[in-house]
């Protein structure tokens, strides 16, 4: 498939939107989504929820998350202050690229919007001491539905640029994949 300049698609469904960014003496002004790509690129994709997030200390580290069916979700994820190291996993049974991970360096400098598809786990970790990030979720968060992966597994190893920081209690308790994880269908 064709896409519009700066669409990447680095794991199938996963892409990564980047804009260039209007600089002049008053600011920056850039583009984190466009609607005719998402129209015709994610059909069916609708707003139900959007999300901001300060996390604060280099090296924390918040997910991996992701929502199980019937609230499976595509996320659209910009950081919009400070940096950090965005990374995805597919967690898609039937998926050629199961269990395989991608990473990005977002910063408020860098405009660039990852679109995680459902099936995907998420996470991230600050590489300042502050950041902000807003998500736009396809569908709105249940408790019920949500899992996730410890993003020290392992099985999957990621290469996190910082130590490993500020777990949240939920996110230290993910298991690590075993011998009899499966995945998600979607």
């Amino acid at each position: 498939m064709a896409y519009p300049e700066g669409v990447r698609e680095p794991l199938q469904g996963l892409f990564v939107l980047e804009g260039t960014p209007f600089r002049d003496a008053r600011g920056v002004f850039g583009r984190l989504f466009d609607r005719e790509w998402e129209i015709s690129s994610l059909p069916g994709m609708a707003v139900a929820q959007v999300n901001h997030s300060v996390t604060l200390g280099r090296g924390t580290v918040r997910g991996l998350h992701y929502q199980v069916s019937p609230y499976c979700e595509t996320k659209l994820v910009s950081c919009i202050r400070g940096r950090v190291y965005d990374v995805v996993v597919d967690v898609r049974r039937s998926s050629p690229d199961f269990l395989r991970w991608h990473s990005e360096v977002m910063s408020s400098e860098k405009l660039c919007t990852l679109v995680v598809p459902p099936g995907f786990a998420h996470g991230f970790q600050v590489l300042d001491d502050e950041c902000e990030l807003i998500y736009v979720h396809s569908q709105p968060y249940r408790p019920h539905s949500e899992a996730g992966l410890h993003p020290c597994d392992p099985h999957l190893g990621i290469h996190w640029p910082e130590v490993v920081a500020n777990l949240s209690e939920r996110d230290a308790t993910h298991p690590f994949i075993g011998s009899d994880w499966v995945g998600i269908d979607l």
